[in-house]
């Protein structure tokens, strides 16, 4: 049996044990009497003792298995309960977050809104990019907003996938996505591309004037323990909005930590506005690849019953944040293959569902 059948069979197991004590409910009248019965006949049947679910510690030693798996980090209440590094890579090494960056740039945008910097999500960008829209640009351009680059609605042709290396090494990178064809109105369907958060660091940029990255070490730099060390520029030097942020997992947990406690730093500074995380979270459209829903920057999906929010970067580099049980968890992988296309995601998606259930039954237990 290979290990993704055997870790698959052993992570479904741990899902599928149910948690101890009664879910919460009133039975339905029509029902008590016969349940009442049935329990005074099973009162004297000794019960089954039920298999305990594996540490969090343990899931990460079983995890060792996955091959393009290079670190995990778990936080619980904003304390690291456990973490571990593969392959000769540890917690602390640098690592391409790739597309988790948007994520990154998402926070930007909802500090400058706060600061002023920008007026909001429906600010249009034609006036902020003017000198880099196309001779003749399509009227709909005017109609794009800050909000429809966030939720990938913008309805330009992507950047991403089949388009990205075109796309790439054009001489301008703003002017390219900018002269995109619309495929969509804005406000339509979601179509994932990387040139929207670059269009972001652009505008960040202007509206400022000051790079993304002396923004990013200035607004989010406060947060213990986050720290970009090297992120790629385009012809125009700037940074990359999107892609090609090089943080450790550790940096990668810190940034999610900031969201799990409502936008303050673990030294009870305010970066970052409730109302923003608010507003990241709210799905606003649905991925045609894998039907989770979509915010500002960040995926929405239900993962062993609770909802999670996560950020996703090429090659399997995640950032998930469990609101209901305080937990935040960052993954780093090979960066090399798509984690998608390979069923990696998914091998990572099933080891998040270990540590929830873990982390449940842990907390029912006191």
């Amino acid at each position: 049996m290979s290990w993704r059948s055997s870790t698959l069979l052993l992570l479904t197991l741990f899902a599928t044990i149910p948690a101890c004590g009664q879910p919460p409910g009133v039975l339905p009248s029509e029902n008590a009497d016969r349940v009442a019965t049935d329990r005074a006949a099973t009162s004297s049947v000794p019960a089954i003792p039920r298999e305990p679910r594996p540490s969090v510690q343990a899931l990460l030693e079983e995890a060792a298995a996955i091959e393009p798996l290079k670190a995990v980090v778990v936080a619980r209440d904003g304390e690291v309960v456990a973490e571990r590094g593969y392959g000769g890579t540890e917690p602390g090494t640098p690592a391409n977050i790739k597309s988790a960056s948007k994520t990154v740039m998402s926070a930007l945008v909802g500090i400058a809104i706060d600061k002023g910097v920008l007026e909001g999500v429906d600010q249009p960008i034609a006036p902020l990019l003017r000198d880099e829209l196309p001779p003749d640009p399509d009227p709909r351009l005017s109609r794009v907003t800050i909000g429809h680059l966030l939720s990938m609605q913008a309805g330009l042709e992507r950047t991403s996938g089949p388009y990205y290396g075109r796309w790439v090494t054009s001489q301008n990178w703003v002017r390219s996505a900018l002269a995109r064809p619309f495929v969509d109105e804005p406000g339509g369907a979601m179509l994932y591309s990387t040139g929207s958060t670059h269009l972001l660091s652009a505008i960040l940029t202007r509206a400022s004037g000051r790079s993304t990255r002396a923004l990013a070490r200035e607004w989010l730099g406060p947060q213990e323990g986050f720290q970009i060390t090297s992120w790629d520029r385009d012809p125009q030097g700037i940074y990359f909005g999107g892609n090609n942020m090089a943080m450790s997992t550790r940096s990668l947990l810190a940034f999610g930590e900031l969201y799990r406690n409502g936008g303050r730093a673990r030294n009870g500074e305010r970066l970052l506005p409730t109302q923003w995380i608010d507003a990241s979270w709210e799905p606003r459209t649905a991925s045609r690849f894998t039907g989770d829903s979509y915010g500002y920057g960040w995926f929405l999906r239900d993962i062993a019953g609770e909802p999670v929010k996560y950020a996703w970067g090429y090659g399997g580099q995640m950032l998930y944040v469990v609101p209901s049980l305080q937990l935040t968890v960052a993954m780093t992988s090979d960066d090399s293959e798509a984690s998608a296309r390979t069923g990696h995601r998914d091998d990572l998606h099933r080891l998040m569902a270990g540590i929830i259930e873990s982390v449940r039954a842990e907390a029912a237990t006191g």
